[in-house]
């Protein structure tokens, strides 16, 4: 391993075992938020070096920061370079991420079993890539004993669901007044299903909402989060030397449906036709928003639109490629472009020279 990845790997390194520390604390103090953010740079540091380690970049052309997380779990998805991961793999480190973003800017409430579950996931796949890509394995950089220890591991992710929902229904029962820690319970369900859908993002405060209504109108849990419900926890070994895998049960394999198919439970949903997806060239894009083509792209880039799948794509047609956004991206910065100051974004984001 060159000097760059093998630095990025070490540093890792250290992030999984602080994480591991902080699983293990005999006190809750800030301990979930924790683990979670240490969990979570883990992960970005180790596939930038594996990116790097098979001969990727992780700095695009004239850009001072190099990629952001998503972008990096794309890559290693989808980029036959430096491909490692699954798209099972990949809602694994999603998931953690979404949690890591919520921990860090908002609250969400996870179980114990939830915590442990989400974080021996995160070591079991992270202990499979270093055994897959660089041939290494995890008990040579850290003692066995270093591993997350539960007094009452999880045996069956639905079983789990179950217990969190009866919790959430009782918490918003009529006159109750622990609807905001109902509303943490729901937001780390609503977290996993929106990573089902290939989003990555916190559920708004009228998503929570909504969501709440749906427990109160008597709704199962199998019905508000279907993507769940297609999920299944393979666990194998015992003590510490359990491995956990968050899979898709078989018979619901990722599969190609039209977007907004109604009640598709898909890893991620793959557009049948991306030109009708990706609709808008830059030029059209910023017409719309009634720009320059110069601006429009630094207002992409201050919103960091061209990092998330959701928003923008390069399409390869024959030997040519052509950058477009989504309807999504447009809405996303028709909602924006009122409240920043462009002058302040053009100035830090506009193109540079070479």
């Amino acid at each position: 391993m060159k000097q760059l990845p093998k630095a990025l790997f070490e540093k890792s390194l250290d992030s999984l075992v602080l994480a591991i520390e902080h699983f293990n604390r005999p006190w809750d103090r800030g301990r979930h938020e924790a683990v979670l953010i240490l969990l979570d740079r883990a992960y970005e540091l180790l596939l930038k070096a594996l990116i790097l380690h098979k001969g990727g970049k992780i700095r695009e052309s004239y850009e001072k920061e190099t990629i952001g997380f998503e972008k990096c779990v794309r890559k290693c998805i989808t980029d036959a370079q430096v491909k490692c991961l699954t798209e099972e793999e990949g809602l694994t480190i999603q998931i953690i991420n979404s949690f890591r973003d919520t921990a860090q800017h908002d609250i969400v409430e996870l179980t114990e079993q939830e915590l442990y579950l989400y974080s021996q996931a995160g070591i079991t796949l992270y202990k499979d890539l270093l055994s897959r890509v660089l041939g290494k394995k995890l008990s040579d950089y850290l003692p066995d004993r270093v591993l997350p220890v539960s007094t009452e591991p999880p045996k069956d992710l639905h079983s789990m669901v179950e217990v969190d929902f009866e919790q959430i229904k009782e918490l918003v029962k009529p006159h109750s007044r622990k609807h905001l820690e109902a509303k943490s319970k729901l937001k780390a369900l609503a977290i996993v299903e929106s990573s089902l859908e290939g989003i990555r993002s916190q559920p708004s405060d009228l998503e929570v909402k909504k969501l709440l209504k749906d427990v109160q109108s008597g709704k199962e849990w199998r019905d508000i989060f279907p993507g769940i419900a297609s999920l299944h926890l393979e666990s194998t070994g015992t003590g510490i030397n359990v491995d956990i895998r968050i899979t898709k049960k078989e018979g619901d394999a990722v599969h190609l449906v039209p977007e907004g198919t109604p009640g598709a439970t898909v890893l991620a949903v793959k557009r049948v036709n991306e030109l009708d997806y990706y609709s808008l060239p830059p030029k059209k894009f910023a017409e719309k928003l009634g720009l320059s083509q110069p601006k429009a792209l630094a207002l992409a880039k201050h919103l960091k639109l061209h990092e998330s799948e959701a928003y923008f794509k390069i399409i390869k047609i024959g030997k040519s490629l052509f950058s477009r956004y989504s309807g999504k991206a447009l809405d996303v910065a028709k909602n924006e472009v009122k409240d920043v100051d462009m002058q302040e974004v053009w100035n830090k984001h506009h193109p540079r020279r070479k």
